[in-house]
């Protein structure tokens, strides 16, 4: 098996990955999708003769939404959007871990590396998803908030650029509501270990506080509340090679925008006990 994981490395990466389609049905993804439960808002169509970048946000400490919506078939993504074919990307060390990396790739999933992402954007249809904050914004997530780091997270406009994709916000309401997690205000201690960790390895740890199996008040599970995931509507871009940063910057303010509003406009529907509203952080 070690065997098969070396010559079966690039996979990841590949064009059309191992996604099986029975694996994304399976009536687990069912029961997983109903613990919370996590539902699938449609705002406008997407055209299956074109690629498409989904920026999905906020990341939560996990961002089970991203993973229910774009990884399984429990929200009904193929009978919402016909013809569009999502893969979700993920770390590289993910597919490092024996029969795990199996799981992922059954779902979908692949390599966050450039290639990968261009290689997810070769055929009509296909479409690539990024959780854009990453393992920074895991960070900043507190119940009833929706911090996101995004002021310089342009890497993703490039790619769409680079594949006359269009760009597609998706906001996860509910997502950063799962967890509670311990204070770590940028400066203390516990975030300089947690940003250290992040350098040296790609991820880190937030320290959580969710519920038990038998009791509600601490424990390692997620709280069961509601995640709604609501996809925006697509930015259309040109296709240029090699885009200038002009490009880059009048793209990706453009998203801001349109995510933004996505939020505003849906923000009293799915979180009507926020704290506070959406604020980008760098």
């Amino acid at each position: 098996y070690i065997g098969f994981i070396f010559l079966d490395r690039g996979t990841p990466e590949s064009v059309d990955g191992r996604r099986f389609h029975f694996f994304r049905h399976l009536i687990f993804f069912d029961y997983f999708k109903d613990y919370f439960p996590c539902y699938l808002h449609k705002t406008a169509d997407l055209d299956p003769s074109k690629n498409y970048v989904f920026g999905y946000h906020p990341h939560g400490i996990i961002s089970i939404g991203a993973f229910v919506t774009f990884g399984t078939e429990s929200t009904g993504w193929s009978e919402k959007f016909p013809g569009i074919t999502p893969g979700l990307c993920t770390l590289p060390a993910q597919f490092l871990t024996p029969f795990w990396r199996d799981i992922l790739l059954a779902m979908g999933l692949r390599n966050t590396n450039p290639q990968s992402c261009m290689n997810g954007l070769a055929k009509p249809g296909q479409a690539i998803v990024l959780v854009v904050g990453g393992a920074q914004e895991s960070l900043f997530s507190r119940p009833r908030t929706a911090d996101l780091c995004l002021k310089k997270r342009k890497g993703f406009v490039k790619i769409a650029l680079r594949a006359g994709a269009s760009l597609v916000p998706v906001f996860g309401f509910g997502e950063t509501d799962l967890w509670d997690q311990i204070d770590n205000p940028e400066g203390s201690l516990v975030r300089k270990i947690q940003d250290t960790m992040k350098k040296v390895i790609t991820f880190t740890f937030p320290l959580i506080n969710g519920r038990g199996v038998f009791q509600y008040e601490y424990g390692l599970l997620p709280r069961r509340k509601p995640i709604h995931v609501v996809i925006g509507a697509p930015i259309d871009l040109p296709k240029i090679a090699q885009p200038t940063q002009e490009d880059i910057d009048k793209y990706h303010e453009q998203y801001m925008q349109s995510l933004e509003q996505l939020y505003h406009k849906h923000k009293n529907d799915y979180s009507p006990d926020r704290i506070r509203d959406i604020e980008f952080k760098e």
